[in-house]
């Protein structure tokens, strides 16, 4: 008797802890993120793939929810990947005062503007909007957002300029703006300090060449397919260099010697240019080959045909 008593005691105690411990859990959603979290499914029509956000249940538990496991606050949102989801993003979404993650990837029903609501997130470092059907300017406010450290905007429908107050964000260290349809020239302060770059596939014009130079930070760059026109020949490029495409555009001067000398580099496409003189040789030069320098008008020299 005694012996069943005691494990009746144990199971009590057990499904007690577990009932607290699943209260606990519950609780620790904070009310203003749940509030927050629920006008978002409501803007967008209350669509399957938010199933899980429910009121009975934590919704740090969520699914695309990502809480701090110490202040239990929202701070990553990360909704991917379904062609069912269609409206505008939300300005609900400033109500998550604590996130520091958002996604918004692969979403092409996903249209309109990008909000202004968007600037208030000012605990964001990392802001992806990419692969949806989101229009207009790549808008300004963006600037507000001074604890970014990447941002995505890639594979949408944004047009007119980059705006020049991207350059006012000092943690920025990581940019991609490709396959829009962005126009005009680079803001001369910006992009000064950045490792990584993706502008391709715009139609971006005028002088580029203020992303390189030996002291620069820069590992990644691709401007392929745009119209950009500088002078290839007197621009540095840094030790650190592991992916360079620089291919469709109107580029013209010579390759820089030191190119050979970069034993980071990967990637390396100057095509469809209007660059001239030899092609560098010795050092990594053997890992390019001539599809890398085609559609030039006067460069010369392995893997190309002999200089005349």
């Amino acid at each position: 008797m005694k012996m069943r008593s005691l494990v009746a005691v144990i199971l009590l105690l057990s499904s007690l802890v577990a009932a607290a411990s699943a209260a606990g859990k519950k609780d620790r959603c904070h009310a203003g993120d749940r509030a927050a979290l629920l006008a978002v499914k409501a803007a967008l029509g209350n669509p399957y793939h938010f199933a899980s956000w429910t009121n009975d249940t934590s919704c740090c538990d969520w699914y695309d929810v990502d809480c701090d496991p110490f202040t239990g606050r929202v701070v990553g949102l990360s909704v991917f990947q379904d062609a069912n989801l269609t409206g505008t993003i939300p300005d609900a979404v400033a109500g998550l005062v604590h996130l520091q993650n958002l996604m918004l990837h692969h979403l092409p029903g996903i249209s309109g503007p990008i909000p202004p609501a968007i600037a208030k997130l000012s605990n964001l470092s990392q802001l992806t909007i990419s692969y949806t059907g989101v229009s207009g300017p790549c808008p300004s406010f963006l600037g507000a957002l001074t604890k970014l450290t990447f941002l995505d905007l890639s594979f949408n429908a944004l047009s007119g300029a980059i705006p020049a107050s991207l350059a006012g964000i000092a943690s920025l260290s990581g940019i991609n703006l490709s396959r829009n349809r962005l126009t005009g020239a680079i803001p001369p302060p910006l992009l000064s300090t950045f490792a990584h770059v993706d502008l391709s596939r715009n139609a971006l014009t005028g002088d580029a060449s203020v992303l390189f130079g030996v002291a620069k930070v820069l590992e990644y760059v691709d401007l392929s397919r745009n119209a950009f026109s500088f002078n290839l020949s007197g621009v540095g490029l840094p030790e650190q260099l592991g992916f360079m495409d620089v291919s469709h555009n109107a580029i013209y001067g010579g390759i820089p010697p030191q190119v050979a000398n970069l034993t980071n580099l990967q990637q390396f496409n100057v095509s469809y240019n209007r660059l001239c003189g030899e092609v560098p040789t010795g050092g990594n030069m053997d890992r390019f080959d001539a599809y890398n320098y085609q559609h030039n008008k006067c460069l010369c020299g392995a893997p190309l045909p002999p200089c005349k």
